[in-house]
């Protein structure tokens, strides 16, 4: 007798999983990479941003880029974490995310077309990241964690 180990084929459910964990990376991927060049832009206080008078939220220019261009490094390598489905890192992207919103807010005035743009891409990452349960996940690699695999006999 002897015991082979194979893996079960993926559910329905674990793949809308590992999806849903690949469009947040890839998103707050982009998210990120975005605000770094618009925090970039912010610091070298480019002639792109615009000011506009009697607004209630009034920040300093180089300061605000220097928020976006923490931001959106601190994205880019919670997306790499959630390449590897680390659950330090979906929690993380969901905080990020969330920042991302407010600081996105915050900038309405200014640029209501592109802060819409970043509000929503960064509320399909929460969405993604908060449908998914940790145990209908697997490795974006292909390789199911070793605690899942099942011993098959055969007679």
């Amino acid at each position: 007798m002897t015991a082979t180990h194979t893996r079960p084929a993926h559910t329905a459910k674990q793949q809308w999983a590992t999806g849903l964990t690949a469009f947040a990376a890839v998103m707050l991927f982009l998210v990120g990479l975005l605000d770094i060049f618009r925090g970039i832009m912010a610091i070298a206080e480019d002639d792109i941003f615009v000011t506009t008078r009697d607004y209630v939220f009034e920040f300093d220019l180089t300061g605000w880029g220097w928020v976006h261009l923490a931001l959106g490094a601190v994205a880019v390598i919670v997306s790499i974490g959630l390449l590897q489905t680390a659950t330090w890192a979906r929690v993380a992207g969901v905080a990020i995310a969330g920042l991302v919103i407010i600081a996105n807010f915050l900038s309405l005035p200014y640029y209501p077309v592109w802060s819409v743009v970043m509000i929503t891409m960064s509320g399909f990452i929460i969405w993604a990241l908060c449908v998914v349960r940790r145990d209908n996940l697997f490795e974006l690699s292909e390789e199911r964690p070793a605690y899942e695999e099942r011993p098959q006999h055969r007679v």
